[in-house]
């Protein structure tokens, strides 16, 4: 009787008892560890690549914006020079280090071809360009020789007129000068041609073969165009004038310190983490975590108490039964 006593002790002793745990060691956390550095540093990389590209994108904007500024600067104020002087060719587009050159063309504008130039506003104003084919009859009038490239057409942007207030309504365009003219132009490179719609007699870019497409014009362009200055004779009425060129570098440089800033400062605060990461955990790699406190025993209530007295009490009971046998 004492055997299944004992055992039931033993039963409930084990139930109080916490589950065994298997216990971290120090490999694992380890290992989790250097996995964590590892996807920082990668980060780190990948934010500063990121960044210097960004920074060296910005650079080459820079690059090419002081570039344009330079070829401003060196050719808006030169005097001017014959047209052919500066486009010899008058298909081949205008080289960069050209734009701006003031120079001087005599030809018939065509006023019956005038096409207007949408969505390009004036210092913040919406306006039309106009712009008027130009019938060459001397590329060099300065020259005392023969015409030159005479019959090519020339587009002219000579100003710009307050659009109305939605664009919608026909707009009063004043008309160039009867006759010859000797017209002074700053030359520009022909925009390229766009596949955006327009109304009749209008265009998206100063694209000089879709100019006099719009314009109803059969001839072969200048792959240039030219913004007015002067004519002689002048005009009975003057457009607005064209806006000089900006001159501002714009922010090109900042952006690209500050990309450049933004890599270093990821470099060095990825990898400071990634560091930190690596070594957090230290040991030799065979050593076991501690274990967890073990969890406190549930106190034994009322019942359990007297369960175990009457345990008892039989045991008693029985130890003196069999003595009593005996002695018989």
């Amino acid at each position: 009787m004492s055997g299944p006593t004992h055992g039931g002790r033993l039963d409930r002793a084990t139930t109080d008892a916490p589950p065994a745990t298997a216990s971290p060691t120090v490999a694992d956390a380890r290992a989790a560890a250097r996995r964590r550095a590892l996807v920082l540093a990668l980060v780190a990389v990948l934010v500063g690549v990121t960044c210097t590209f960004l920074g060296r994108w910005q650079w080459d904007r820079h690059e090419a914006r002081d570039a344009a500024i330079a070829v401003v600067q060196a050719n808006y104020a030169a005097a001017p020079v014959d047209l052919a002087d500066v486009v010899p060719d008058p298909d081949a587009l205008l080289p960069d280090s050209d734009a701006w050159r003031a120079v001087q063309v005599r030809g018939r504008y065509l006023p019956g071809s005038t096409v207007l130039l949408r969505n390009r506003p004036v210092n913040g104003v919406p306006s039309y360009h106009v712009l008027v084919p130009l019938l060459v009859t001397d590329a060099a009038p300065g020259d005392f020789g023969a015409p030159v490239d005479a019959g090519r057409v020339l587009v002219v942007d000579r100003g710009w007129v307050p659009m109305g207030e939605d664009g919608s309504a026909e707009v009063d365009v004043p008309p160039p000068p009867p006759g010859e003219v000797t017209v002074t132009v700053r030359v520009r490179p022909g925009e390229a041609a766009t596949d955006r719609r327009a109304p009749d007699a209008q265009v998206q870019a100063i694209a000089p073969a879709q100019v006099l497409a719009a314009g109803g014009v059969d001839g072969d362009p200048y792959a240039a165009y030219g913004g007015l200055l002067e004519e002689d004779p002048a005009a009975a009425s003057v457009l607005g004038g064209l806006p000089a060129p900006s001159t501002d570098p714009g922010s090109h440089l900042s952006y690209a310190f500050q990309w450049w800033v933004f890599a270093l400062g990821g470099l060095l605060a990825l990898g400071v983490a990634a560091r930190r990461e690596w070594t957090s955990v230290g040991g030799r790699a065979d050593d076991v975590a501690p274990p967890p406190p073990p969890r406190p025993r549930r106190a034994r209530g009322r019942d359990e108490i007297d369960e175990d007295a009457e345990v008892e009490a039989a045991e008693v009971g029985a130890r003196g039964q069999a003595s009593a046998m005996r002695s018989r």
